[in-house]
């Protein structure tokens, strides 16, 4: 599923074993000539032992629409248990690789939905230029919207070809997404100094161990919270997700590699957390708006 497009970030799956795991039945950038919104439809084999997911930055909507399982899903070092069923919807976390396994009772049938990132974030600064909590995001949408699961369905079963209808439903799903799945911090509002502290100490586990494949937990344990608390505090502290600080802060030891020495992007990716130079070369352009090797030459 890695298509040539400057919209999407596919790379992530280049090596992705998809046969292994899944038969893809529909694709609407090859039969439909989507270029702004990525549907695709999808059988399951019913029992996967170990499925590496990889990080993508875009939004990733997961529709169960057939079969039912048990899914078990590690982030973090720690297992997750929740339900595969019909109409039960997902919200993959941008960023994140995760590994899954799971026995299903049967055929299983899935919506899948791939909405740019950048997509969202303009939409974001057009509605008042919100940072977006992905992770908050997600844990909002698996509580239920049968909004939006109709709207992933009407997608996943739309014929129009051409781009506009894929353009006007990716801007759609990501308004709707904001307003309703995300929520803007109280900038009034202050973290007491006990939380304040356990911030500046999770900021300074990121910099100890930025060469490192942190995982929230990690930084969550390291400073004695929970998950969902860790998010919270630090967003108020700090006006940014820790996902999102963390990836500043590599970004910004690998502007100063680039300017004080002559290592190759390839060998600066790992030395800043980066999975490969290609990670790097994205997380680099999002951030600053260029790519390595024109900062390099600035």
């Amino acid at each position: 599923m890695v298509f040539d497009s400057a919209h999407f970030d596919l790379q992530p799956y280049a090596g992705f074993a998809m046969d292994s795991y899944v038969r893809r039945t529909h694709c609407s950038w090859e039969e439909a000539g989507w270029q702004s919104l990525l549907v695709q439809r999808f059988h399951h084999v019913p029992v996967v032992e170990s499925m590496e997911l990889p990080a993508a930055a875009d939004l990733h909507l997961i529709l169960p629409v057939a079969g039912r399982a048990v899914l078990e899903t590690r982030t973090g070092g720690r297992w997750h248990r929740h339900t595969w069923a019909p109409g039960r919807l997902e919200l993959a976390v941008p960023d994140r690789s995760v590994l899954r396994r799971y026995r299903g009772d049967g055929p299983m049938r899935s919506v899948q939905v791939h909405i740019p990132r950048g997509t969202v974030e303009r939409t974001a600064a057009q509605l008042g230029g919100r940072e977006v909590d992905y992770e908050s995001m997600a844990a909002s949408v698996a509580t239920g919207d049968p909004l939006l699961v109709e709207a992933v369905r009407a997608v996943g079963s739309a014929e129009e070809t051409g781009d506009l209808y894929a353009e006007a439903s990716a801007a759609f799903l990501a308004v709707h997404l904001l307003t309703r799945h995300s929520r803007t911090p109280d900038p009034g509002r202050r973290a007491p100094a006990r939380e304040d502290a356990r911030v500046r100490a999770a900021i300074a586990f990121m910099r100890d161990r930025l060469a490192e494949p942190l995982t929230l937990a990690d930084v969550a344990n390291e400073v004695h919270l929970s998950v969902f608390h860790l998010v919270r505090v630090f967003r108020q502290a700090t006006g940014q997700t820790p996902h999102r600080y963390l990836t500043r802060l590599r970004v910004e030891e690998a502007k100063r590699l680039l300017r004080e020495t002559g290592f190759t992007v390839a060998r600066i990716a790992p030395l800043c957390g980066f999975a490969d130079s290609s990670a790097l070369s994205t997380a680099f352009l999002r951030h600053t708006g260029v790519r390595p090797s024109a900062y390099r030459n600035s």
